[in-house]
C-alpha cells in the first residue's frame, strides 16, 4: 500500500470539525473544517421567492460561493473586482444549491427562499464536499429556528446530505484527497450522498489515465463509508 503525503490511511478521512452559530445574525451558520480547508457558511432567509415560482406555494433553496483573496498559497483577486464570477464559482454553488434542494421538502417552506452563503477562508483541497457539508448543518439550523418560532408548520429537512472527494492516486484509490493528492492523483471524484445513502451527485474525472470500473466501485465504497461518518459529525453538530 502506497503511504499517502498525510500519513492518512487510503480509508481515512481529515479531521472534520463542524462549529455551528459562529455568526450571530444568521438564521444558521457553521464553520466547517477539513484538514486545512476551512469554509464559513450561513444560511439566511427571505420572505420572497425568485419570479418564476411566485404564487406556486413553495420555497426555494440556493447557493453562493466564493473564495476569499488569500485562501491560497498566493492573494487572487475578488471576484467582485474582476466584475463577474468565475466559470468553476458558479459551477460549485450550483452543485451545492442542488445538493441541498435534494434534501429539502420546499413545500414546507412556503414561498421564502434560503440562500447558503460558502465563504472559503482556506483551500487545501476539498472545498466543494466541505461546503456541501457545512450547508447541509446551517440549513438545519435555519429550517429549526422556522419552525420553533412557528414561521413553518412541519419540517422542511427529509435527510442528511453530506459530500467527499475519492481519488487514484500512485493507482490507490484514497478517501477525502487534500491539494498535494488533488493535484497530481490520475483521478478522482466528488460523491454527494444522502443520509439513506441515495445518489445526489457524482462528478467523476480521469485527470491522467481512464480509470476502471472496478477502481470507481473501490471509489464509491469509500464514499460511502466517509459520507456516513460526515452524517454522524453532522448529527453531534445539531443536537
Amino acid at each position: 500500500m502506497v503511504k499517502r503525503p498525510s500519513g492518512r490511511l487510503a480509508d481515512q478521512l481529515r479531521e472534520v470539525t463542524l462549529e455551528t452559530d459562529v455568526n450571530r445574525y444568521a438564521e444558521g451558520s457553521c464553520l466547517v473544517s477539513f484538514g486545512h480547508t476551512r469554509v464559513l457558511v450561513t444560511a439566511s432567509l427571505d420572505e420572497t421567492v425568485p419570479p418564476f415560482l411566485r404564487g406556486r406555494g413553495q420555497g426555494w433553496v440556493t447557493a453562493e460561493y466564493g473564495m476569499l483573496p488569500r485562501a491560497t498559497h498566493t492573494r487572487g483577486r475578488r471576484e467582485a473586482a474582476e466584475g463577474k464570477q468565475s466559470g468553476r464559482s458558479q459551477e460549485i454553488q450550483r452543485l451545492i444549491g442542488r445538493s441541498l434542494r435534494a434534501v429539502t421538502d420546499l413545500r414546507a417552506l412556503g414561498e421564502r427562499q434560503i440562500t447558503l452563503d460558502c465563504d472559503v477562508i482556506q483551500a487545501d483541497g476539498g472545498t466543494r464536499t466541505a461546503a456541501i457539508t457545512g450547508a447541509w448543518v446551517a440549513l438545519r439550523l435555519a429550517t429549526r429556528w422556522l419552525k420553533d418560532e412557528g414561521v413553518i408548520a412541519a419540517d422542511a429537512i427529509r435527510d442528511h446530505v453530506a459530500a467527499v472527494s475519492c481519488g487514484v492516486c500512485k493507482d490507490q484509490p484514497v478517501l477525502d484527497l487534500d491539494y498535494e493528492e488533488d493535484s497530481t492523483a490520475e483521478a478522482d471524484a466528488n460523491f454527494v450522498l444522502t443520509g439513506v445513502g441515495d445518489i445526489v451527485e457524482i462528478q467523476a474525472t480521469g485527470e491522467k489515465r481512464g480509470f476502471t470500473r472496478a477502481e470507481f466501485e473501490q471509489l464509491f465504497t469509500l464514499a460511502q463509508s466517509g459520507v456516513a461518518t460526515l452524517v454522524e459529525l453532522q448529527k453531534r453538530a445539531i443536537a
